[in-house]
């Protein structure tokens, strides 16, 4: 008998900073990161709040792009969204920063959505936990809620990259100082390699600044964490790949 075929690699080059990465798209995972009703929608917990989502509505676009481009390809798609407990249980004890910093800007208040019903700030399966309508997800995605700003903690990230038998990371989502870096942060010291498309994330935080948060964080991980590079870039790579393969 013939032994038995192996799926062969498919490897990509994505030119990137600080140097062309080459990934294995059948060990890859396209991670998006909160983009969520209450980030990245008006009537959400960031705009209630008074904070600039522009930027991460910019990010819709892209990040589109690369998701259609990456479930061609056959790339896994896992969405992390940040959610806590009706109860807010998982928020942390009463003098735990998580809990202070969170309830300072309403967490779980009630407030109305677009159409008019009833919902709650950062509360799991609301409308304001739902992912934004330009993103949602298909039923062959990995949807996972956590309640810290890494999507390592308390979860099955981990956990589900190993049963899927992924190393490479492709990074999208909000926001990318906080949300994003901790978690590529997280990945890297679990030994993933990590991708960020600088074009499919965004950071209020310092945004009006000469020298904004979003930038010093794709500084900081082009230098020590991973790579970095755009949507165009990542989604040639991939559309060469499909022309050498055929």
């Amino acid at each position: 008998m013939s032994p038995p075929t192996q799926n062969p690699k498919k490897i990509i080059s994505v030119d990137a900073k600080p140097e062309a990465i080459t990934i294995d798209i059948s060990k890859t995972a396209v991670i998006v990161v909160d983009m969520q009703n209450d980030f990245g929608t008006k009537g959400g917990f960031f705009d209630h709040a008074g904070i600039d989502i522009s930027m991460i509505q910019r990010a819709v676009g892209p990040t589109a792009r690369v998701l259609t481009s990456a479930r061609q390809a056959g790339v896994k798609i896992i969405y992390l969204k940040m959610g806590f407990h009706p109860d807010l249980s998982n928020l942390g004890t009463p003098d735990s920063p998580n809990r202070m910093r969170h309830l300072r800007f309403g967490v779980g208040e009630t407030v109305r959505t677009p159409d008019g019903t009833e919902s709650r700030f950062l509360i799991r399966d609301t409308w304001n936990t739902d992912i934004v309508s330009e993103l949602k997800p298909q039923p062959d995605d990995v949807v996972l809620y956590k309640h810290r700003f890494s999507g390592f903690y308390e979860t099955d990230l981990d956990a589900t990259l190993k049963n899927l038998a992924v190393k490479y990371l492709i990074f999208t989502g909000c926001t990318t100082s906080v949300c994003v870096e901790s978690t590529v942060r997280d990945a890297m010291f679990r030994d993933y390699l990590c991708l960020l498309l600088a074009d499919c994330m965004g950071e209020p935080v310092g945004y009006d600044l000469p020298r904004n948060n979003h930038e010093a964080s794709l500084v900081l991980i082009q230098t020590l964490f991973g790579w970095v590079s755009d949507s165009s870039e990542f989604i040639r790579a991939l559309e060469a790949q499909s022309s050498a393969a055929a």
